[in-house]
């Protein structure tokens, strides 16, 4: 792999900064504060400023002509700004959701032209011809570039206007050229087709006595709907154990690249993953399937290292990914994580778990999902139940008034809020898409296979989490450029609050124990993602360590670092060593670095979703939702009155733990959830 392309720099020498800012100041009549301001925006145009912007003299010009004293001036330029880009970028976004409808919804056969058009990056240029203009030069020169430090340690008592202006210079903080943007884009949009069309039939699949143990035509996608049809078999207690031995043996398959590789999508084989011989030839596999999974997030690694000398003030995706994206230091994060994963609540609750199966705990355990109570209900129960309900996608866009109004939602903000949300049927296993510019709707996409199960709604209502935020966050916010939450990781924990009541929308109620449940499930399932966060965090390390290694070497090491992990925080938990669970998810591979999010999400989700609870539920999501993008600090104080902390967490487990369990060892789980 060839080294990143040379970086354009900047030839502006400081003494000749010093100069147009000592002019600039004497112009301004600037005082000591505003002074340093403007020696600081002065010193960000020149960083930035190429040889293709001008020679020294056009600099010089540039900075004279364009410096405005008048802070009413200046915030007219900011406002016009604001409602400009809202429009670039949200018309440009809705041309890429075009671009990649084929590839997204099922809506049949992808025509070979689609595979073709869904690389068309025409926003790829976007912020590269704002420089070119000068655009950006001229926020640039007025407003400053702000660190994470600045914000964590002044943020507190800056205005809206204050923070929308921050957020509007994050675009500006980096320069990188618009063919690394498409590179980037394009490997990304690489995986994704990987991953949203790898699916396995499982009706196919054999035990070793060539027993087939699931229905005709199931066919399920790696890594969601497997795990998700592992959790619904908890139901059968005991006779459901083969059928997560063999999902299990599935994913580990995957992850070691052990699969024939005839088995993916092909519903005309017959494979036993126990002994890996696949029929009609009856043989164990001779192919097994290429480092494909691994060639891919390879080409991700490289294509946004390519942009690393593009971004002084965080050289590495990693420090980009935490400390712009996330806003929270990376090792923050990780302490973050290992509080919950070093707890001894967590031994406390796997004995739990243990005496409710009335088994040793196996590995797949990790994905257990007893706590979520749901009655007498079967999976084919409330199977029957939504697909009476929603048959279509039609039915469910209908439906979305009375689903928000059953939420909590008033029946006039529910009507609002349905209209500005779209259902679309996912080729994967489910998205939300928000909208960018306020005129455009957010898009729901749901999964349906003849009608929508059980699982589909309950991931449905995890991206209707998601898409309740991203219209409030953008149609009832004060500033275009505060749009959104501080990270992914607190849309999250929306999608996570709505998803645990889907029950409720179908008009189940909670049990008295339902807190304590909540709780217990929370700590297991940020048990299992902390997990997977650390694998990713460290694989995303070691690619960074070995630059150069081929994808067979990177997938050894996925597999030695998931082990690692798992023997470390895991197996004293689930007994057996050495396994390849952590690695399966497929976030790891074409997320680039986003698993994270999804531990961060689990610990905001439970820290917000007592005061949902407590007030008004449709009041609270909009108030929360609408406080936009600051810092995760800053807007779980305002949202819950305190910090990002796993305590919370921790504790409500701990008092639930004290409680007996009322469920018999041996008997069988109480629900599955996605």
């Amino acid at each position: 792999m060839s080294e990143p392309a040379t970086v354009p720099r900047s030839d502006i020498p400081p003494d000749a900064v010093e100069r147009v800012a000592a002019r600039l100041i004497a112009l301004a009549n600037a005082g000591p504060d505003d002074a340093a301001q403007i020696r600081r925006c002065v010193r960000q145009v020149a960083e930035r400023w190429w040889p293709v912007d001008g020679d020294l003299a056009a600099f010089d010009s540039f900075c004279e002509e364009n410096r405005l004293t008048d802070e009413a001036e200046r915030a007219l330029g900011a406002a016009r700004m604001e409602e400009t880009l809202e429009q670039v970028d949200g018309h440009l976004h809705e041309i890429r959701r075009e671009l990649r409808r084929p590839a997204d919804l099922d809506l049949g056969p992808i025509h070979r032209v689609d595979l073709l058009l869904q690389d068309l990056e025409l926003d790829a240029h976007v912020d590269e011809d704002l420089f070119l203009t000068k655009v950006a030069f001229f926020a640039l020169l007025h407003f400053p570039v702000h660190t994470l430090g600045e914000r964590l340690a002044a943020g507190g008592s800056w205005t809206r206007e204050t923070w929308a202006r921050s957020r509007m210079m994050d675009r500006f903080a980096e320069r990188v050229p618009a063919p690394l943007l498409q590179r980037v884009a394009r490997t990304i949009h690489a995986a994704d087709d990987y991953i949203a069309e790898y699916n396995i039939q499982m009706d196919r699949l054999r035990t070793a006595e060539g027993a087939g143990l699931f229905p005709e035509g199931m066919r399920l996608i790696s890594h969601w709907g497997l795990r998700d049809e592992l959790k619904s078999r908890y139901e059968e207690g005991a006779s459901g154990l083969p059928k997560q031995r063999m999902i299990q043996t599935v994913m580990e398959r995957i992850v070691r690249q052990e699969i024939p590789a005839s088995v993916p999508n092909n519903p005309n084989i017959v494979w036993c993953p126990e002994t890996n011989e696949v029929s009609p030839n009856g043989s164990r596999a001779l192919e097994r399937e290429p480092d494909t999974r691994y060639e891919h997030l390879l080409a991700i690694f490289h294509a946004v290292r390519s942009c690393d000398p593009y971004a002084p003030a965080a050289p590495s995706f990693i420090r980009r990914r935490f400390e712009l994206d996330r806003q929270i230091p990376e090792e923050e994060v990780e302490s973050l994580i290992l509080s919950v994963l070093e707890s001894p609540e967590i031994a406390t609750l796997a004995k739990r778990i243990q005496t409710r199966l009335g088994r040793p705990l196996e590995p797949f355990d990790i994905w257990y999902s007893g706590f979520m109570p749901r009655g007498s209900h079967t999976e084919g129960d409330l199977d029957k139940v939504v697909r009476a309900r929603y048959p279509t996608v039609a039915a469910f866009q209908a439906a979305l008034p009375d689903v928000l109004a059953a939420l909590g939602f008033t029946p006039e903000r529910a009507r609002w809020l349905a209209e500005r949300i779209v259902v679309d049927p996912a080729r994967g296993a489910g998205h939300a898409l928000g909208a960018v510019r306020r005129e455009d709707k957010a898009h729901l996409r749901t999964r349906l296979d003849q009608g929508m199960s059980y699982k589909s709604f309950n991931i449905a209502m995890h991206e209707l989490g998601h898409n309740v935020e991203q219209v409030f966050s953008l149609n009832a916010i004060d500033h275009w450029f505060l749009s959104g939450v501080p990270n992914t990781a607190f849309t999250e924990a929306f999608a996570f609050t709505f998803q645990s009541r889907d029950l409720e929308v179908l008009g189940f109620p909670r049990g008295e124990e339902a807190a304590r449940h909540d709780a217990l499930q929370s700590l297991w399932a940020m048990y299992e993602i902390g997990g997977v966060s650390l694998v990713d965090m460290y694989v995303w390390r070691w690619m960074y360590e070995h630059p150069d290694a081929s994808a067979a070497q990177l997938r050894e090491a996925v597999v030695s670092i998931g082990r690692e992990v798992w023997n470390r925080w895991f197996a004293p938990c689930l007994g057996k060593r050495d396994q390849d669970l952590l690695a399966i998810y497929s976030h790891l591979i074409e997320g680039a670095l986003y698993v994270p999010d999804y531990a961060i999400g689990q610990i905001v989700a439970f820290q917000v979703a007592p005061r949902l609870r407590e007030g008004n539920f449709g009041e609270e999501v909009e108030r929360m939702t609408r406080l936009g993008r600051l810092t995760p600090d800053a807007w779980m104080r305002s949202a819950v009155g305190g910090p990002l902390s796993s305590a919370p967490l921790l504790e409500a487990a701990r008092a639930a733990l004290a409680v007996p369990d009322s469920v018999r060892s041996g008997s069988p789980a109480e629900s599955p959830s996605s």
